[in-house]
Order: structure tokens, then sequence, then C-alpha cells
């Protein structure tokens, strides 16, 4: 419609007829001085998309799927033998050198200070993961914000950030799959690690006739 001119058309927004580009309101009998932005819908019904051959994938992201698992092997070099055979020692200053020698072991050491420094670096390389989406053309990723929900409940960012950017580049799924494969391999771990220091505690208990 170019220029309404009868109060048979209802009042409403339709396209400037002087050619600005944008909408101007019809008042039901003539054309008013209220602009405003014409509205384009996107394409999909709406879904955000990304320009053809946008990057999915960068450094950052791979650095924060992979860090926080680089600390795990520390935990095979913690020695609990120690403390469990200082249990059933009526020493207590041998079972309290048993506890200090734990947690000042290198390998305990290394387990919680390597965590408390991949989670600030995690944190860090979210946020320029989210950046560097940004500038590769992605519309609205998923905000690295929800990092902090790894401290709680897992890998959030990076399964989030998986979903959104196929949604908006059609590809990018890598991330996923990888996040779920530690997932599993973490589990892994962790069901070997607990079957040895329990065959350890019961080694100590069988050497101490209990």
């Amino acid at each position: 419609m170019t220029n309404p001119t009868t109060p048979s058309v209802p009042a409403g927004w339709y396209p400037d007829p002087a050619g600005s580009g944008r909408q101007r309101w019809w008042d039901g009998a003539q054309w008013t001085e209220h602009f405003q932005e014409a509205y384009t819908p996107t394409a999909a019904g709406g879904a955000l998309a990304a320009p053809e051959g946008t990057k999915a994938y960068n450094v950052w992201i791979w650095l924060v799927v992979l860090l926080p698992y680089v600390t795990l092997p520390f935990l095979f070099g913690i020695d609990f033998s120690g403390m469990f055979s200082a249990q059933n020692l009526e020493d207590q200053g041998a079972m309290l050198r048993a506890e200090l020698g734990l947690f000042t072991s290198p390998a305990y050491i290394g387990l919680v200070v390597g965590g408390l420094i991949s989670t600030v670096l995690v944190i860090f390389f979210a946020y320029k993961d989210w950046r560097e989406l940004q500038r590769a053309g992605v519309p609205q990723p998923f905000h690295w914000a929800f990092v902090f929900l790894n401290l709680v409940i897992g890998p959030v960012y990076a399964i989030g950030r998986a979903v959104i950017v196929k949604r908006r580049t059609g590809h990018g799924s890598a991330v996923l799959w990888v996040t779920i494969g530690l997932i599993v391999l973490s589990i892994i771990i962790g069901v070997v690690w607990s079957v040895t220091l329990v065959a350890q505690m019961m080694a100590t208990m069988t050497t101490y006739g209990y």
C-alpha cells in the first residue's frame, strides 16, 4: 500500500509513502508525523542465523573443554596407604604426621592448586570464546557467564555453547560430543580410583588383622 486516502483504511503502521524506508502511522484519515523502524522478519521463522561459513570453533573453547581434566592424573599420585596404616597405631604423633604428609604431598597440592588455577582460566577462556564468536558473526552466542554454573553442575557452558552455535551456524557439535566423552572418561577414572583406594584400605586392614 502506497498512499491510503480513505477512512476505510484502518489505523496502523504502514510503509512511509515518502520513501524513507521506515514505517509511518496512518491514523485512519491521514498520515501523522510518527515513525518507527521497519520490521524485517528473520529467516527460518525467526531463528537467528550466522553468515554462511562462520567459524564454530576456536582455541578458547577447546581450552574450556579440556582444561578441567588435566589434574585428574594427580589423583593416582596421592598415597593413602600411610594414613591407613597410621590409623592402626596408638601413637597420635604418627597419625598426625601421616595426615600432614598426605595433605602436603606434591600430588595433593598439585590437585588442589591445579584445580583452582584451571577454574580461573576456564572462566577467562569462556569469556574469550564468547567474544570470538561475536567477532566471527554468531548472533547472540551462549553467554560466557554460564561458565560459573560449571562449579555446581558440570560443563554447562560448553554444552550450551555447542547447542546454540549448532543452531546459528549449522555445525559445531564436536564440542558437545567431546564434552560428553570427557565426562564419561572422568567417571571411569573416578571408579578406577575408588576401587584402588578401597583395595589399599582392605590391604591395610588385612595386614593389621582387621
